[in-house]
């Protein structure tokens, strides 16, 4: 399966693992990724707040780029840079005026808009089954909250690809990969990750919320698929802390999830670049498999 590929800044600076995980599981799911020639900025997050008509064309200048070079669908694992790509799509589709103002702002009067614009949680719950087929080291065990945050299935009108009060593409992804899904509260709560500057005493409160919420779901990681959610619950988990003697919770991108049940190593899946360490899901994996080896031993 070829598909395009917009990275965006996120992959190529500050989620680099996000990206090196995604091309890691790639190889075994017969995914080849097409990254767009050229690609730039989609405005992502704050562009639409400042010039909605810039904002769009910003985003419309990919997705013209993809379509001239022969990409008919396009994969934007950041859920700001999928929500500000899918957006434009959908106001261009739907207003004549507002498309011809865009095809002259970047300066392509021929652009069709026909490229689909698709999540990571939506192509990765559509690999269900090659995922279970491949996974050679399924994560019997390893219980994960899926964490969806603000804007991967927000609006349905725009993304429409999954429930947006509850959604289930990355559990079918985790499940796929062996891992166990819990049920959890908060996996559609904001992580404040507009505010990470501006109001950082409420991005503290509120990635503690969603990290206590999957704690007490039994969770022993959140998978997300948002750079700047991972930023705020990873980087920020120290300031979260309480005192109260509660472990650190492992944030992991749901491709390096899915990843460890396709046996590819921590450090091929970026897993040690996190500021939480993520050694604790290796030790969960590895005590099951060993308790799985002693049953059978003994049967």
């Amino acid at each position: 399966m070829k598909i395009g590929y917009y990275p965006g800044c996120s992959l190529h600076a500050t989620a680099r693992e996000f990206d090196q995980s995604l091309k890691a599981i790639c190889v075994p799911l017969g995914v080849e990724l097409k990254e767009i020639d050229n690609w730039s900025c989609c405005g992502a997050t704050s562009a639409h707040a400042t010039n909605h008509l810039l904002a769009v064309s910003l985003a419309a200048r990919n997705l013209a780029l993809a379509e001239a070079q022969g990409l008919a669908s396009i994969l934007a694992p950041c859920a700001a840079c999928y929500s500000r790509l899918a957006t434009a799509r959908h106001e261009i589709g739907g207003d004549a005026a507002l498309a011809s103002k865009v095809k002259g702002i970047i300066e392509r009067p021929a652009f069709g808009n026909s490229v689909k614009v698709q999540s990571i949680a939506e192509v990765l719950r559509d690999l269900e089954g090659t995922i279970k087929e491949k996974a050679v080291k399924p994560l019997k065990g390893l219980k994960v909250a899926c964490y969806y945050g603000c804007l991967l299935v927000r609006p349905q009108a725009v993304t429409g690809f999954d429930d947006v009060e509850a959604p289930s593409s990355m559990e079918t992804a985790v499940r796929a990969a062996g891992g166990e899904p819990v049920e959890w509260r908060m996996k559609l709560e904001c992580c404040g990750g507009g505010f990470s500057m501006s109001r950082t005493a409420s991005v503290l409160r509120l990635g503690r919320a969603i990290i206590d919420d999957a704690r007490a779901a039994g969770a022993h990681a959140i998978a997300v698929a948002c750079p700047m959610c991972h930023s705020n619950l990873d980087f920020r988990q120290g300031a979260m802390a309480r005192g109260d003697g509660a472990s650190e919770m492992p944030i992991l991108f749901v491709t390096q999830v899915v990843g460890l049940g396709l046996g590819i190593s921590p450090e091929a899946l970026g897993l040690k670049k996190h500021f939480v360490d993520t050694a604790p899901v290796m030790h969960q994996i590895a005590s099951v498999a060993t308790e799985a080896a002693k049953a059978e031993e003994v049967a």
